[in-house]
């Protein structure tokens, strides 16, 4: 979350007081306000701790209080003031890390405290609270406790995201915790998101230095000066937070209070992104050694069923309790004597066990009895508390104990129908730790339940946790019936704050709350800021599906229909208005849709994880989707869009990559299927999704922008097909060219035409006459390419609604029209392809511009009545016609329902803009030619829009594979170009000035001026450089005159002779610059620019090809100005006739049934089949197998250390059966020496255990 330390500037220093300046207003601090005199200290101090002189004259006043006051207490005898000491702490000579402290009264309310730290200070909400209890003082650590603290504890509480609570002193336990961290962070990851916080509870008396923490109005940050005294109690500081706790005392221990009491609040806490996940905090407190003073604080944390983790070995009260938890658990305990109430009491002798154990471990303690009761207290709890021998167990499986020890604890208040590997199971997953619930519990040794899984599903989807939502469903869970709309409404409703999807989402839900309830008026411009009010006022309650669907409409685009309007009710809407009125109408009511089982689970799934950049997440839901191919290209779109909006470097270039991950799975797995089968692969390209909103692979490919992808062979192939027609690819184009002005020739064998499969022959799945084997021509007639293909898909659409073919594999054969006579197939076949399409109108436009040029150059007579020329009138019915196409690609094709969609579409495409100032300047130019007063004006206009219709060939050429890329390489270099320009204005602009003040002292003409400043200059750096003009000891010819008057009357000016030598240098200097520096940087950027296209160009001439493809197949046979017949045609069809077209969707295929399942049965194996080969060589690696080399070695290390733990329990099982056996050789010498009683048979002799040994040795 937030970084607490590093680089914290001015601006973020004044933020701080400013968030802070409330602190003092509800913090408090303790001040003591009675003098209670301390008898040892004869009058000169208060039991407080504090000195005579340091108490006010309030304190001292009460000469008849103090006097009868015998015990300093703190609730009694200090008042509240507003807290002093605040803010940020810097610690002299260290890093410049941050630390925040704070001074607070004992009895601050721990919400307070809790949300301060979370909110202000920035902390992320813990997985795991340790609190470690003990180990204070100057007493040294042992060795073992230092790398259980290191090597567990810290280790563990990293990888769970804990807070460690200790005292947050440079002592004892605390200074280890606080180097431990240090290193941990230090050794970690920078982003690392489970980061330890280590949070210091000291007592404010206690602290050495503490006066240069006060600061009334806060210290940002106040500079704390370390004593390396053994005597002095510093803060450490490597703890990121301090709480100084004060009871108004000095030299006093008494933060443990407040401790517990700030345990308690946070145990009560829930766990994950705003509370959301499945379980309470887990707290857990440590005892590390310990005085016996600190009996009390265990008892009063058991009571409130906090477990507790024991140190044994570590002395003190922690060997105490260990001895008297082990020792006695066997012990018998029944009522005592003294109760006859029915409660159960510990007996007389479990008493006395309890104070021997007392007596030998705390020898100095004069009230043993309150410590025996304390200890039976404990005893009766002992099922909270866990015991740990770290010193003869291994630190590396820390996190192992502390989960045991917490799932111990929580099985004891779990009630009964609860399962009992529930909280184990939360617990793993709150701290991420999928190898312990692998390991533990998902073994094949539990029957999980969907309802033991269903929260903690919910948990690992909020919190990210991909690997235990894989576990999940692996093990038991049916995401069908998991994910319902309303579920899903919830995992929207997790979504982070500040996050673009945060943004978009309130945005949409404003508008139509705010439409919704139109009285409270909100302005939809305050855009994000206003959303967050309303959200944190309790509207993110308010999200719903729609929200979700206009954020996807927003992001997708014009690719596909809009999503969830169908659960909503909506899928009969198209305005937006219409259908923001009826979603507000269906939410207000039941929302019945809500309990219903979502229809693509995993796909909705994945379009969630998307949008949230969860790159693991998103991988997992893609591999378990359906429709692999498009899936990844929707993911690629939505990720490319996303990035446009967000403002962070960072989320950007990650969403970047996320998305380029995509496009490459797309590319990979639509390669293992073109390697599979390329007849499916072609139809897996054209078919329609019914979830994507029946968008195809290739409309959400180009929407994506995904290069790579339509650079694949199988794309290409599609693509060529498309483009030729029923004619073959080999077909050269000079054949077309002479089949174009001779049509009859497309009746002999100059083009070759793919013959129609047999269906028999497909079925039986024989090859085709084309050629051995599976040509790609052959398989042309497996998917709806060409016009005839189109034509039949329209007759079948007469009879039935859904367009069907009857060529795709697998489908049954639907009845077909009469077959054609071949003279009007053959014609149609020719005339109907798209590169013929092209080819004609490459071959007009040409006559057009020829026609344009002559109109130009030779008949371009006067205006009316003279004028204008017949061939004129023929050029305006030419452009006339190219109106016509143009308006009927902009409104009657695509799939967009309004008009405002449509002119948009149209306007995205660079070369439409083209076409449109092209019309646009042909307009105004014959519109001003046909009068004389703007004649002139008209033809300059007209000669200016003939450049702009031939800069249009560009376009037209780009679909040639050896020109195409070049012009992109051109495209490219003309960025360059501007750069180069304003290079160039720079030094231009500075010589053209100065040349012309240093030869002209005195010259009023602005077109004198413009020339000799602006276009002067540049013709010097072609080599055009007028030397009798610049150098005046060359014979300048021109006549000129030193008269203003003259001058200003329009007479040239003569030079001035005094400063040519500077002319001369600034000339020299200039061309030196502009000739040689900015011509040969202008070489350089070109030549780099060249390197670094020429290896993608072929790649975005791909891309580009398929628009221009996509043109031509749309567009009709004819060409301008012929065009007309067709667009007639089409009037009398779609308007008179109303015969629906089915081409306006550019090769969309719809499958139902038996053809879908079956083609997504294919495609989902192809993805199998690849995700399969990528583990392979990923398990193949060298650092897979580093890895599985690791854990081996972490395995046999493991029995190692079990091996060396059995060596030590039978060392010990020895040293007692040695004790026994000395024992009862004593009890027998003992009896044998007395005369009470003779016994009837003498002792046993000891037998041998092997006594075949003696025998072999």
């Amino acid at each position: 979350m937030r970084d607490t330390g590093e680089g914290r500037g001015e601006n973020k220093i004044g933020k701080s007081e400013k968030d802070q300046s409330w602190i003092p207003k509800i913090i408090k601090k303790r001040v003591c306000t009675t003098f209670v005199e301390d008898s040892l200290s004869n009058g000169a101090r208060c039991q407080c701790g504090g000195a005579r002189d340091d108490h006010g004259s309030v304190a001292l006043g009460d000469y008849f209080s103090t006097a009868i006051v015998n015990h300093w207490v703190s609730a009694q005898h200090s008042s509240e003031y507003p807290t002093d000491a605040f803010g940020e702490l810097q610690f002299a000579g260290t890093s410049k890390r941050h630390s925040y402290y704070l001074r607070l009264s004992w009895d601050t309310q721990a919400s307070m405290v809790y949300t301060l730290m979370t909110t202000h200070w920035g902390f992320s909400a813990p997985n795991l609270v340790v609190s470690i209890v003990g180990g204070e003082g100057r007493t040294k650590v042992k060795t073992w406790v230092r790398e259980v603290l290191r090597q567990g504890l810290v280790k563990a509480s990293q990888s769970t995201g804990a807070w460690i609570l200790t005292a947050g002193l440079r002592e004892g336990v605390g200074r280890c915790v606080g180097e431990a961290v240090r290193d941990h962070a230090t050794a970690a990851s920078s982003v690392s998101l489970n980061k330890v916080v280590a949070l210091g509870i000291a007592p404010w008396g206690l602290v050495h230095n503490r006066e240069q923490l006060v600061n009334p109005q806060g210290s940002f940050p106040a500079k704390y000066h370390v004593d390396t005294s053994p005597d002095s109690c510093c803060l450490d500081n490597n703890y990121q937070a301090f709480l100084l706790v004060d009871d108004g005392s000095v030299e006093r221990r008494q933060e443990t209070g407040f401790r517990a009491k700030l345990e308690d609040y946070i145990s009560h806490q829930r766990t994950g992104i705003w509370g959301s996940g499945s379980i309470d905090i887990p707290v857990l407190c440590m005892l590390i050694s310990g005085e016996a003073s600190k009996l009390e604080r265990v008892d009063l944390s058991l009571k409130t069923s906090m477990p507790w983790l024991v140190l044994a070995g570590s002395g003190g009260l922690a060997d105490f309790l260990s001895d008297v938890l082990e020792n006695l658990s066997s012990a018998p305990t029944a009522q005592s004597s003294s109760e006859g109430d029915g409660e159960a009491g510990p007996s007389v002798d479990l008493k006395d066990r309890v104070a021997e154990r007392v007596k030998k471990h705390f020898p100095s303690e004069t009230e043993t009895d309150k410590l025996v009761e304390r200890a039976l207290s404990i005893y009766q709890n002992r099922d909270l508390i866990t015991i740990y021998h770290g010193e003869l167990e291994s630190p590396n499986e820390f996190d192992t104990v502390l989960l045991k020890a917490l799932v111990g604890a929580s099985k004891h208040r779990a009630s009964v129908d609860d399962s009992p590997y529930n909280e184990e199971l939360k617990l793993a997953v709150t701290w991420n730790r999928v190898d312990i619930a692998k390991s533990e519990l998902f073994n094949g040794d539990i029957q999980w339940r969907y309802e033991d899984l269903e929260d903690s599903m919910t948990d690992a989807l909020v919190n990210d946790k991909p690997q235990f939502v894989r576990l999940f469903t692996e093990n038991g869970l049916n995401i069908v019936d998991y994910l319902t709309y309303g579920r899903l409404e919830n995992l929207y409703r997790s979504v982070a704050d500040g996050t673009v999807l945060y943004h978009l989402i309130q945005r949409h839900l404003v508008e139509r709350l705010g439409y919704a309830a139109p009285a409270p008026t909100l302005n939809l411009q305050d855009s994000t800021k206003g959303a967050a009010e309303n959200v944190h006022s309790g509207r993110v309650t308010d999200i719903s599906l729609f929200e979700v669907a206009r954020v996807l409409e927003l992001l997708m685009g014009d690719v596909c229909q809009p999503f969830y309007y169908e659960a909503l009710g909506l899928e009969q809407i198209s305005s937006k208005r219409r259908a923001l009125r009826r979603a507000s109408k269906v939410l207000r009511g039941d929302c019945l849709y809500r309990d219903k089982r979502c229809l693509y689970p995993w796909a909705s799934l994945f379009i969630w994880s998307v949008l949230q950049n969860r790159s693991e997440m998103s991988t997992f839901f893609w591999e378990m989707a359906g429709e692999s191919v498009l899936c990844a290209l929707s993911g690629c779109k939505i990720l490319r869009e996303m990035s446009k909006l967000e403002a962070e470097a960072e989320t950007k270039l990650s969403m970047k990559e996320l998305a380029q991950r995509f496009e490459n799975l797309a590319h990979d797995v639509f390669s293992s299927c073109y390697r599979s089968d390329e007849s499916r692969s072609f139809t897996l390209l054209i078919r329609k999704s019914p979830f994507w909103g029946g968008s195809t692979c290739l409309q959400m490919g180009m929407g994506a922008d995904a290069r790579l992808f339509f650079s694949h062979d199988g794309v290409q192939s599609l693509m060529s097909q498309i483009w030729w027609g029923d004619m073959k690819r080999s077909t050269e184009v000079w054949k077309l060219l002479l089949a174009f002005f001779c049509p009859f020739l497309c009746y002999t064998n100059l083009i070759p035409f793919r013959k129609q499969n047999d269906p028999h022959q497909e079925d039986e799945g024989k090859p085709s006459d084309d050629g051995p084997g599976r040509d790609n021509d052959s398989l042309y007639g497996a998917t709806v390419f060409s016009f005839s293909d189109i034509k039949h898909i329209e007759a079948d659409t007469q009879g039935s609604h859904t367009p069907r073919t009857a060529t795709i594999k697998g489908l049954p054969q639907t009845h077909r029209p009469p077959k054609r006579p071949f003279i009007v197939s053959r014609w149609r076949q020719f005339w109907f392809a798209p590169v013929t399409a092209f080819l004609g109108n490459v071959i007009m436009y040409f006559l057009f511009l020829l026609l344009f040029s002559y109109v130009l150059l030779v008949d371009f007579l006067p205006p009316p009545p003279a004028g204008p020329a017949i061939t004129e009138y023929v050029l305006y019915f030419w452009v006339f016609t190219i109106v016509c196409e143009e308006f009927r690609e902009t409104f009657f094709l695509g799939t967009m329902k309004t008009l405002r969609k449509k002119i948009r579409v149209y306007i995205q495409d660079v070369w439409n803009k083209c076409d449109l100032v092209a019309i646009v300047l042909f307009i105004v130019g014959v519109i001003l030619r046909m009068f004389d007063w703007s004649y002139e004006l008209g033809r300059d206009i007209l000669c200016v829009d003939y450049m702009v219709f031939t800069l249009r060939l560009i376009h037209i050429f780009a679909i040639h594979k050896q020109m195409g890329p070049k012009i992109i390489i051109v495209g490219k270099m003309m960025k360059d170009i501007f750069f180069f320009l304003f290079f160039l204005m720079v030094w231009l602009m500075a010589y053209g000035v100065a040349n012309q003040a240093l030869l002209y002292s005195y010259d009023p003409s602005l077109e004198r001026i413009f020339r000799r400043v602006f276009y002067r200059p540049y013709l010097h750096i072609f080599g055009q450089i007028p030397v009798e003009e610049m150098d005046v000891g060359k014979v300048w010819d021109m006549p000129c005159t030193h008269n203003v008057t003259l001058i200003k009357m329009g007479e040239e000016p003569c030079r001035t002779m005094s400063s040519n030598w500077l002319v001369v240098i600034l000339l020299i200097v200039y061309l030196l610059v502009t000739n040689i520096l900015l011509i040969n940087l202008l070489i350089a950027m070109f030549s780099h620019t060249f390197s670094e296209v020429q290896g993608n160009s072929d790649i975005y001439w791909k891309f580009q090809r398929y628009n221009l493809i996509v043109q031509y197949h749309s567009r009709p046979s004819l060409a301008p100005p012929f065009i007309i017949l067709s667009h007639i045609n089409l009037f009398i069809k779609r308007v008179i006739r109303k015969v629906p077209s089915i081409k306006i969707y550019h090769f969309v295929l719809q499958l139902k049934g038996k053809a879908a399942n079956r083609l997504m049965t294919w495609e989902t194996i192809q993805k199998e089949d690849f995700l399969t080969a990528q583990n392979k060589i990923q398990k193949s690696s060298d650092s897979e197998r580093l890895k599985q080399m690791s854990v081996k070695v972490d395995g046999v290390l493991k029995h190692m250390s079990e091996g060396r733990d059995f060596d030590h329990r039978l060392r010990a099982l020895e040293n007692e059966m040695e004790y026994c056996s000395s024992a009862l050789s004593w009890i027998v010498d003992t009896l044998a020496q007395g005369s009470t009683f003779k016994p009837p048979r003498p002792p046993p002799t000891i037998r041998e255990a092997f006594p075949s040994s003696s025998h072999t040795a």
